[in-house]
């Protein structure tokens, strides 16, 4: 076993990490505070070549492999999750349908304004009435005279409604027990997109409802064939989960590096509180969780790297840095007393950002559930 990361992944953390510190970092609550989305620095992680990092570069994307993208989502989570999830679900959710399952009319078509970052990309599965279940469809594509006339609605949908949106991808009934893909370009006559949702956390992230009445794509706007949606999707949420288990990750590291600086300024009793056990104990637990997720995480890329069976491993990362990132910020917070309960401090707002990491891309609950259908139970 080698656990080394190479000269590339070494050179791409540092440089999203300082990304992170220098550009993300003195905004990060002030976009939290006005829930406004970061479209300058979409823009410059276009120009770092961070919103294309795993696609190929005949696509214009960096052509890295998983870990990478990893441990790029996992630096910008550190220190702010809006940004990362802005990254996170164009690339893993909204251009990687494309990218695995597209044509090559579609790829040329689409990829290249992607993986610059000039556009973003959503995916539509969700939908009001199925959550969790996701196979649980009601959105219908009729075709009728070379094209798809699409009803229907989706929520929660990440990146569809910004000013640089350009497609959402969505699952739609196009025949009985037949669940198919679509691009919908954005600004296609029938396709609605709700203001944008209120949250409890990840305020700077765009989050919207969408709808589609009798909303009429090409009929070449199929994406990888008829009736394949429900393998794709699968497909996608499977890789999506390391990208969210990354997140996990970067939150808790972040949450402690908070925790641990703020220990050793804050005096109680004459000293330093990271000088009292009670607080080395809890500095010491996190740090341990946090490298054993960090650990499960990098497994996983790897696996998917190397062409193995990586949806165990996914789920498995996914659910304990879900957990994990829950117990480092909610100890972070106490280490912070009273002051992290105020605004004035960004551990209030890793705590906020925390809860739907185990909620999204399942709920850890149905990771349960898939972690249990693949050791044969």
């Amino acid at each position: 076993m080698n656990y080394e990361l190479s000269d590339e992944q070494e050179l791409l953390r540092r440089t999203v990490r300082a990304f992170a510190e220098t550009r993300v970092a003195p905004v990060a609550e002030e976009l939290d505070r006005e829930e406004r989305f970061p479209y300058d620095l979409v823009a410059e992680m276009g120009e770092l070549g961070l919103m294309g990092i795993p696609i190929s570069e005949e696509y214009g994307g960096a052509g890295a492999d998983t870990v990478s993208y990893a441990i790029a989502v996992e630096e910008l989570t550190r220190i702010d999750s809006s940004v990362a999830i802005t990254m996170a679900a164009h690339t893993s959710l909204g251009t990687m349908p494309i990218y695995l399952f597209g044509s090559d009319e579609q790829k040329q078509a689409w990829l290249p304004r992607l993986a610059s970052g000039q556009g973003l990309a959503a995916f539509g599965l969700t939908e009001p009435n199925a959550g969790s279940d996701a196979g649980n469809t009601s959105t219908r594509a009729e075709l009728r005279d070379g094209q798809w006339i699409v009803n229907g609605s989706k929520i929660f949908i990440t990146n569809a409604g910004t000013d640089i949106s350009a497609c959402v991808t969505i699952t739609a009934l196009t025949g009985d027990d037949e669940i198919s893909n679509i691009i919908v370009p954005n600004g296609t006559r029938g396709y609605d997109i709700s203001p944008p949702m209120r949250k409890l956390g990840w305020h700077a992230s765009d989050t919207r409802e969408l709808s589609f009445k009798s909303c009429a794509v090409p009929e070449g706007n199929l994406l990888g064939g008829r009736g394949r949606g429900f393998q794709q999707f699968m497909t996608i949420l499977d890789g999506g989960r390391i990208s969210v288990a990354a997140m996990g990750v970067g939150l808790a590291q972040g949450a402690y590096d908070l925790a641990f600086a703020y220990a050793q300024e804050r005096q109680q009793f004459g000293r330093p509180i990271a000088k009292f056990q009670a607080v080395q104990f809890a500095l010491a637990d996190m740090t341990t969780e946090i490298e054993a997720g960090r650990q499960l995480v990098y497994r996983a890329a790897w696996l998917k790297d190397a062409g193995k069976d990586f949806g165990l491993a996914a789920a498995q990362a996914k659910l304990y840095t879900g957990i994990l990132s829950n117990r480092v910020v909610n100890a972070a917070l106490q280490i912070h007393g009273g002051y992290g309960f105020t605004e004035e401090f960004a551990i209030s707002r890793l705590y906020r950002d925390q809860k739907i990491l185990e909620i999204g891309e399942g709920t850890n609950e149905v990771q349960r559930m898939v972690i249990g259908k693949l050791l044969g139970l």
